[in-house]
């Protein structure tokens, strides 16, 4: 795990996905622990479900007074996710993509991203979301990739730091509850079994 400066990072901007404000990002954990879950993109299908498979947390979180918030590279694609009800927690932009560069989120070269997007891993998520009826687009930056920062209230430590190493890497639902010492019910989505051409579930 790369290290994380917190004073550096939280004086980032993020602009909210609600009302358009702009906000420091250490005002997402200056009251109280926060899950920020890095998208891809708005419109990416895996995302998508990544987004619904974290908010399967969201009672236990708000229950335990952990805020939840998902942050995209761009506005792009931001409205029609808002509308798909992905993701039941906050939602805001990092329209300079200033938070991922600072937390070693990678950027894919255009050589570098077909066979990253092709990986077994990519394609048993997307499997498991068109099983769940959970579409997605190719519009936007399809370079970024994502991860994940859990912070303690007040920004006094890094909970978990999860970097994406291939766009159908997630940090498993077990490991957020466990970085915030909480107990939660939510069960994993199962993952399909595919090899080269066949999917099961």
């Amino acid at each position: 795990m790369a290290n994380v400066d917190l004073v550096q990072l939280g004086k980032n901007l993020l602009k909210s996905g609600e009302t358009g404000e702009s906000v420091e990002l250490q005002s997402l954990w200056q009251d109280q622990p926060v899950v920020l879950f890095f998208l891809r993109r708005f419109g990416c299908q895996v995302c998508r479900w990544m987004a619904t498979e974290i908010s399967k947390l969201e009672p236990d979180l708000r229950a335990g007074g952990v805020a939840l918030v998902g942050v995209g590279p761009e506005e792009f694609g931001l409205k029609e996710f808002m509308e798909g009800g992905f993701f039941k927690g906050s939602i805001y932009v990092d329209e300079h993509k200033t938070c991922y560069k600072d937390l070693g989120f990678k950027r894919y070269t255009a050589l570098s991203v077909v066979p990253a997007a092709l990986g077994k891993k990519v394609r048993d998520a997307a499997a498991k979301a068109n099983a769940e009826g959970i579409k997605g687009n190719f519009s936007g930056d399809l370079l970024q990739s994502g991860g994940m920062l859990i912070v303690a209230k007040g920004g006094e430590k890094v909970l978990l730091h999860f970097i994406q190493d291939s766009p159908g890497d997630r940090a498993p639902l077990e490991d957020i509850s466990k970085a915030l010492g909480i107990s939660s019910t939510a069960k994993a989505g199962q993952m399909p079994v595919c090899n080269d051409d066949v999917c099961t579930r």
